[in-house]
């Protein structure tokens, strides 16, 4: 018999070490390096099962036929907009976020769903026993849905039930709780995720058990675990939103069915999520009249639009370096776009500290978004208000262009339909199209012809 060898697993990243090492050389990280007790006839003992539990053989393109995935909707219809139209039978879906933002009640809505409408449902928990899942089931007015309640952590133990109880769908809350007997590392460690999770994988496409995965993320906001872990499943979801809020926005960053960068809006309730038809109205609602400093951009979240109020705060800095902080936008963006506003529009920025938000806790990263924060930054710099029924959209480049952008009609039909008067585009984008909206669409070349349509000459410079 081999004789157990130790090596050492870091906990953030996986890299593997023979001896112990106070910080990994692989992600820099102090203390994550733990001893792991490897048994090479454990380990050689287990079966190679393939992805999908079947045996394949290589063969030809033109002979292979595709099939177009079934898919399963449930009543949340943001919830089939991020998966790609609904659950695909046999997938694997990751689903991370902090502690207590919504993730088991998502899934408990979703579980009672399923159970009462397309089939037999396991609920796993490794962290709540049943009486506590009953008691959340009955405020979400799912308790009598049918659904099976299994609190447990062990992987044979879970195997078996779903065998004996053979389901369609399967919940594990969370994957950071499930342990492997044969492994010797701790619950939680990097092999016992992976173990898990090709446990799982293994079910899911080999007998077509379509798995739920919760995850929890680390103070960085990744899922706690090794990289693989998102690489080896269908779809990963992240469930994001202030504490303090009750919004709550599901973002899908990988999905091997639908689109990516597509998100879901919800709101968290005492009778739990409901989801929100129209996320525009909510993120533009609190808007003040007259207010300087505040422009609206058309952004584009996957295929969805969505109107967001970008507000700017700029004051004369008491210091000798000028601050720069945002919220919900990317700070090197800003910091950018106020380099080009100094040199392309004649804006004096370097002696003013400035504050820039994304309202509604929604954060913004497209190009698109470029002109609006210029906007926002010239309007409350001027202390000129810009019309509360113009919204802008447009890349800005360093020499001071406005750039195309994707998706302008579908951007231009959701400013028109929510009242929007004027819309600010690149010109580049009206090449060989007409609007048919009931809006005024203006194209700017640069920054600062936009200023000048904007502001005219009625603030000083």
């Amino acid at each position: 018999m081999a004789k157990a060898k130790t090596r050492y697993t870091c906990q953030n990243c996986g890299y593997i070490s023979a001896s112990y090492l106070g910080r990994c050389p692989q992600c820099g990280a102090w203390n994550t390096l733990v001893e792991e007790t490897v048994e090479p006839a454990a380990a050689a003992s287990k079966p190679r099962v393939a992805r999908s539990g079947q045996t394949v053989r290589p063969q030809r393109m033109n002979t292979v036929t595709a099939e177009h995935e079934t898919r399963v909707t449930t009543k949340m219809a943001e919830l089939n907009r991020v998966l790609g139209g609904g659950i695909v039978p046999g997938s694997l879906i990751l689903i991370g976020g902090d502690p207590g933002i919504g993730k088991s009640t998502l899934l408990l809505q979703v579980s009672g769903y399923l159970a009462g409408n397309h089939g037999t449902v396991l609920y796993v928990s490794g962290e709540e026993s049943a009486s506590q899942i009953k008691l959340r089931a009955q405020r979400l007015g799912v308790a009598d849905s049918g659904m099976y309640l299994y609190p447990e952590t062990d992987m044979p133990s879970i195997l078996a039930a779903v065998d004996e109880i053979k389901p369609d769908y399967l919940i594990i809350d969370s994957v950071q709780t499930m342990n492997v007997p044969d492994m010797n590392s701790a619950v939680g460690s990097v092999a016992q995720i992976r173990e898990v999770t090709a446990e799982l994988m293994r079910l899911a496409k080999g007998k077509g058990v379509t798995t739920f995965i919760v995850g929890h993320v680390t103070k960085e906001g990744a899922i706690a675990g090794p990289k693989i872990l998102e690489h080896m499943v269908d779809t990963v979801l992240y469930f994001e939103g202030d504490m303090h809020h009750t919004y709550r926005i599901l973002r899908s960053v990988k999905n091997r069915f639908g689109s990516t960068n597509e998100i879901g809006i919800f709101e968290m309730r005492q009778s739990g999520l409901s989801e929100v038809a129209n996320p525009s109205e909510i993120f533009l609602e609190e808007r003040l009249a007259g207010a300087t400093g505040s422009a609206v951009v058309v952004s584009m979240e996957g295929t969805r639009p969505i109107l967001v109020e970008i507000q700017a705060l700029l004051t004369p800095t008491m210091y000798g370096n000028a601050k720069r902080t945002s919220s919900g936008l990317d700070h090197n963006k800003v910091s950018l776009i106020m380099a080009v506003l100094e040199k392309r529009a004649n804006l004096l920025l370097q002696n003013q500290d400035a504050y820039l938000k994304a309202t509604g806790g929604v954060r913004l990263d497209e190009p698109a978004i470029d002109m609006a924060i210029a906007v926002a930054i010239a309007s409350s710099y001027r202390d000129t208000e810009i019309p509360a029924t113009d919204c802008f959209v447009g890349e800005i480049g360093l020499t001071g262009e406005v750039r195309r952008v994707s998706r302008i009609e579908d951007r231009i039909k959701e400013a028109a339909k929510l009242g929007f008067k004027r819309i600010f585009v690149p010109r580049n984008n009206l090449q060989g199209w007409k609007s048919t909206a009931d809006i005024e669409v203006v194209g700017v070349t640069s920054i600062a012809e936009a200023m000048h349509k904007i502001f005219g000459g009625k603030a000083k410079n």
